[in-house]
């Protein structure tokens, strides 16, 4: 629940400070919903900050295949990267 979250904290925040109507001693329910719109606008720029990443670590990851040498018995590591041209 990322963007969701924030955008669900966006809406209850809003919805305290411009649509209700209720006082209580010594607590500003204004002040509740200001806090949480800031509270969920910064979750939401986490959120895609954190998406940025994730998609940029799958663009950049490479793909690593372990092979044994039928002859020798060795192990032979290939690194790929997935922009890379298909081996025919």
């Amino acid at each position: 629940m990322t963007i969701a979250g924030g955008i669900i904290l966006i809406m209850l925040g809003a919805i305290l400070t411009w649509a209700v109507e209720f006082d209580i001693a010594g607590f500003d329910i204004n002040i509740v919903g200001v806090i949480l719109m800031i509270g969920g606008l910064a979750w939401l720029l986490f959120a895609v900050y954190r998406l940025s990443i994730a998609r940029r670590a799958v663009a950049d990851s490479t793909a690593t295949t372990v092979v044994e040498d039928p002859v020798t018995h060795r192990r032979v590591y290939e690194e790929r990267h997935y922009n890379d041209p298909p081996v025919v």
